[in-house]
């Protein structure tokens, strides 16, 4: 079982088990993502439109961090004009924990 879901503006591919890094969330907490765009469940696929209704899939902070630099520069020639800057983007790692459906109108935020 797999499931398909969207968080922080990306898509991730998820299953049971999965480590993946999102942006930032507090950390030593559980995570509920909701905006679930599809449900493969042993070859029987469920496509939201746009979310799947009262889908869950839960997950588990594992840990917080940061990301390498990246570096920016701009430039102007022959004005002897340069700028640089730096840029580190924090995450969190979350190990997903269930995917699940949940009966009813609440769906588990």
């Amino acid at each position: 079982m797999y499931a398909i879901i969207k968080t922080g503006g990306k898509q991730y591919k998820v299953s049971k088990g999965d480590h993946i890094q999102v942006e930032k969330v507090d950390a030593d907490d559980t995570v509920n993502f909701d905006k679930v765009l599809m449900l493969n469940d042993e070859g029987q696929v469920e496509i939201g439109q746009p979310y799947l209704e009262n889908t869950v899939v839960s997950g588990k902070v594992v840990s917080v961090g940061r990301k390498d630099k990246i570096k920016v520069v701009k430039f102007k020639r022959r004005k002897r004009y340069t700028r640089s800057l730096g840029h580190r983007q924090a995450f969190s790692e979350v190990e997903i924990t269930d995917i699940k459906k949940v009966a009813g109108e609440d769906n588990g935020t």
